[in-house]
């Protein structure tokens, strides 16, 4: 089939190359700082609905009680606290891994969470530890080497430094662990709706400001990062081209203060409102559901594992 499209819309222009140059470097340029930072912000918006949709799924940990589920969230936290050996800490890596693999969660998005935090605060946290300047040890891997010892203050800089066969041990257990803490962590909050930890941990008799606090955070700071992004789009809408340097910075500058604006008439709105209807500052969940036998049952066994776990 013959294309009916002209011909002069197939050949590229003079001039939009020649405004390709200018964003690239030639004296205008692009607004990529603030698409990442809008991109991140849907991201985040985005983000509090896929939590919704992944709570209301049907798996292992998903029609559990939100209670048994905040006492295995602690329950395991300790658990994983308590561990100074590797294997016990690879295991519950794996046992995890089993729950995530039986509750039905996306495995890619899940571990991509997991890991990643899990590399910046554990591994790369813990790295230096590996050195024998820090951890004195059988040095497995040398990666300098001086010419004479050195004494600075209180240290002692030897004249082979290297990586110690200790330090590993240490910066693979602080990196199981921080991975471990994050797992069970993500498990319980993508297993269950928001609203469900937050009536689980008045149960538990966690102060009131502290649920209300984080209540409000989570309603509104979605609510915000779409503000963000709608405006971000508003001033995509009128602009031809790109923007300076100058100016981009300006009005991101402009955009944070009114955001800050906006978030203080908001909550001063909405503690007038709370106000007005006779909220005394106590917060009061009803509709509690009975435990059945099946969560009795899959507490018990979630006890055992992390009892055998911190047994071995």
């Amino acid at each position: 089939m013959e294309s009916k499209i002209p011909s002069f819309l197939l050949k590229s222009s003079p001039l939009s190359a020649q405004a390709d140059h200018e964003r690239r470097g030639g004296g205008r340029v692009n607004i990529s700082y603030l698409e990442k930072g809008i991109r991140d912000f849907a991201e985040l918006f985005t983000e509090g609905h896929a939590q919704w949709e992944l709570s209301l799924r049907k798996g292992f940990l998903h029609a559990l009680d939100a209670r048994i589920k905040i006492v295995f969230w602690l329950y395991f936290v300790i658990v994983i606290s308590l561990k100074h050996e590797i294997m016990p800490e690879a295991a519950i890596f794996m046992f995890l891994f089993l729950v995530a693999v039986c509750s039905r969660l996306s495995l890619g998005t899940f571990y991509k969470k997991v890991v990643m935090l899990g590399f910046v605060f554990g591994f790369l946290v813990s790295a230096p530890s590996a050195l024998n300047i820090i951890v004195p040890g059988k040095i497995a891997m040398p990666v300098l080497v001086l010419s004479r010892p050195h004494e600075f203050w209180i240290y002692h800089i030897p004249q082979v430094i290297g990586i110690t066969e200790e330090g590993i041990s240490i910066v693979s257990l602080l990196t199981l662990r921080v991975l471990n803490s994050l797992s069970v962590s993500f498990l319980v909050l993508y297993s269950t709706p928001f609203a469900d930890i937050v009536k689980a941990l008045k149960v538990f008799r966690v102060p009131d400001t502290f649920l209300l606090i984080i209540s409000m955070t989570y309603k509104y700071i979605f609510s915000f990062a779409h503000i963000v992004s709608d405006m971000h789009l508003a001033k995509k809408a009128r602009l031809a081209g790109d923007t300076r340097t100058k100016e981009a910075g300006a009005w991101a500058a402009g955009r944070i203060a009114s955001v800050f604006r906006k978030t203080q008439m908001e909550c001063d709105e909405v503690f007038k409102a709370m106000a007005a209807r006779g909220f005394s500052g106590r917060l009061r969940f009803y509709h509690y559901r009975k435990l059945t036998f099946r969560d009795w049952a899959t507490g018990l066994c979630l006890f055992m594992a992390g009892f055998g776990f911190l047994i071995i």
